[in-house]
Parts: C-alpha cells; structure tokens; sequence
C-alpha cells in the first residue's frame, strides 16, 4: 500500500508520518534534500527560475514515486507530502503569485498530467486540516529560522489552495483530520483516534 500525509507548513506531517511508520511498521518516504542545482538561482531571481525549479521538484517526485511503485509488493510506505499537493498547491501558488506565466504553466500541467497517466493514487491521503494560527505555533515550537519569517499572507494562500486541492480536485481515497485542537504526538487518546480511523477506512473495521 501507499499512504501519504497531506498539510500545509507546520501541520505536524512529518511527526504524523513517524509515529505510523512505527506503529503500523510502515516504511517512511521523505522528500528528498539532495542538492538542488537550481536553488541558488531560484532565490537570486524567483520569477526566471520558477519554472526550472518547480519542474526539478517534479521530476524528483516522480522519480520518487516510480520507485515506491516498484517496492509496492515488498513493504507499504507511507510519504510525507504528495506530488498532488506539490502541483496543486506549491506550484498553482508561484503561478498565482505571478512567478510563473501561463505559458510555463500550462507547460507544466501538460508535463504532470502525463505523469499522471501512469501513476495511481495512493491507498489513502490523510490531510491534516490547520488554522494558520494552529500553523504559526507550530512553526515557533520548532524553531527553524528560515520560516520563521513566512508571512502570513504566504500560509493564508496555501490553506485556500489546499481546501481547493482536498474537497474539489484530489479524487483518491481520502481521510481528513483537523489537528487543531488535536495533540497527537503527546496523547496517546488522540493518537488512537486517528488510528481508528485509519483502521475504518483501510480495513473497514469499527
């Protein structure tokens, strides 16, 4: 099976995925953090290097994902963060935000869209709904600098266009889970909750 984890910025996707990983003794995916040979130009110039950039993660994730599809039969693997949600969601915000013109856009879509032809979705997505304050927090309790100076605005656009992706594009098997006023790193309760449910939709139990 392929499960994957869905959230914007500081949504608890990484710890998610650890603690079923464990639990279930599933294998974890992260995204990879191989050098990216575009990076420093991308921050130098964001509109010339978007594409070139967005087009980088893509194919990683695909290459990723043709992998995981290859070890299907061994092990299920559970991923943090999807390909949908980077087009959907990371790439439709450069393009929002004007650092992409429609024609590398369309490009782009007409490039995932092939991808797509010979991928399947995964099993189950499990979407960790957040509040952009929820998120702030989050992303303070960590403490990495670089985000800690994301504007607001930036996560404000990036939960309206996952509320877009989850309930009107995404049509695979899906799991929502409003983490809010959740703790489940830290209480056993909401993590067994999350675990039920999981159980219900893969397995119909309960």
């Amino acid at each position: 099976m392929h499960i994957a984890i869905a959230g914007n910025i500081g949504s608890g996707k990484t710890t998610l995925t650890e603690l079923l990983a464990k639990y279930y003794g599933w294998a974890p995916k992260y995204e990879a953090v191989d050098y990216n040979p575009y990076l420093e130009d991308y921050y130098k110039n964001i509109p010339r290097w978007s594409f070139n950039m967005e087009v980088f993660f893509l194919k990683e994730r695909f290459k990723d994902l043709l992998n995981m599809k290859q070890e299907a039969t061994a092990k299920t693997t559970i991923q943090d963060r999807s390909i949908y949600e980077g087009v959907y969601v990371f790439t439709a915000n450069n393009y929002k935000m004007g650092n992409l013109d429609q024609r590398d856009f369309d490009t782009y879509m007409e490039l995932f869209n092939s991808m797509t032809m010979v991928l399947d979705y995964p099993d189950l997505m499990i979407y960790l709904k957040s509040s952009v304050p929820h998120l702030v927090k989050n992303i303070q309790k960590r403490g990495r600098d670089y985000e800690q100076k994301i504007p607001l605005e930036y996560l404000e656009n990036l939960n309206g266009l996952y509320k877009d992706f989850i309930y009107n594009k995404y049509k695979g098997k899906l799991l929502v889970v409003d983490v809010d006023d959740i703790d489940y790193q830290n209480n056993k309760k909401d993590f067994a909750g999350i675990i039920d449910r999981i159980d219900a939709t893969l397995f119909g139990l309960f």
